[in-house]
């Protein structure tokens, strides 16, 4: 290893104040002293003109979405982890669901709702009676850019379903079957390199979702070799170095695919499983950059 390790981790401009970001870095600074590097935290409107400029550092933890600077600092030769295009396949649940389609990993049913330039009148589109015949309800809508479980929403009926996407505007969304096998619970496994470092159990009684951040429990939990599998062949399809991977539970207990973060929240994780998920992040990079 080299005698002096240079690392930065980026957020974004409007998180400097959020706890759950301020905690992050946080384990992420403890995790990096530890393993004698030195980390600086910056945000991405620290990085405003690059354009005649370097960037003295040997890895960036990119903590954020912000895809353009990413692929600028790449332009620039810095290792970034996660990648660029990795970071900006996870943050589009359509890119997603796309990338991994026929490739072995079970999924809900999906409908990818049609680009548009305006708002439309979803109520005369063949679009939403189509879905109803394919996905059936209740059934899942989700706007595809979102975090937490906040854009996600469990309609009944036409009269549900139009009032939820008319809220979108012309932002873009999926239709999703509804995996009642798996209401109000799910897995978050938490992949580094190719191994699955930590998994808890999340789950909510008065939710269909499961995530803490609505109120949802957690429990530690140990994967089997299916859950397992799919987590680290969900990564490696979308070419991320570490990512949290949400399984549902489908019929008999089998693994069916959720969603896949690119730089998911770690620390209720943590908490959970006593797993100490920074300091298995910056071992990781640290083999990378000495490669």
């Amino acid at each position: 290893m080299k005698n002096s390790v240079n690392g930065t981790i980026i957020i974004n401009n409007m998180h400097t104040t959020s706890p759950k970001f301020v905690d992050t870095c946080n384990a992420f600074t403890a995790a990096c002293e530890s393993n004698g590097v030195n980390l600086s935290v910056k945000t991405n409107f620290d990085f405003t003109n690059l354009l005649n400029n370097s960037i003295d550092t040997d890895f960036v933890l990119f903590w954020d979405k912000d895809v353009r600077l990413a692929r600028r600092l790449e332009k620039l030769g810095v290792r970034v982890f996660n990648n660029a295009q990795a970071i900006e396949d996870c943050n589009d649940k359509s890119t997603t669901y796309l990338k991994l389609l026929g490739n072995g990993i079970e999924m809900p049913e999906t409908l990818v709702a049609p680009f548009v330039y305006y708002k439309p009148d979803w109520s005369t589109t063949p679009f939403i009676e189509e879905a109803e015949k394919v996905l059936t309800y209740p059934l899942i809508v989700k706007e595809c850019f979102g975090s937490f479980g906040k854009q996600v929403f469990l309609v009944n009926d036409r009269y549900e379903l139009l009032k939820v996407v008319d809220t979108f505007e012309k932002r873009p969304f999926l239709l999703q079957k509804f995996v009642s096998t798996s209401e109000g619970r799910d897995l978050r496994l938490q992949v580094v390199g190719k191994e699955v470092v930590a998994t808890m159990y999340r789950y909510n009684d008065n939710d269909f979702r499961a995530n803490v951040t609505n109120g949802g429990l957690m429990k530690n939990y140990t994967p089997n070799s299916e859950q397992c599998e799919m987590a680290l062949k969900a990564c490696e399809i979308l070419g991320l170095d570490f990512g949290g991977v949400d399984l549902f539970f489908g019929e008999d207990d089998r693994p069916v695919l959720c969603e896949v973060n690119s730089n998911a929240h770690f620390i209720n994780l943590s908490s959970c499983t006593g797993v100490n998920v920074a300091d298995k992040i910056i071992k990781y990079v640290i083999g990378e950059i000495n490669k």
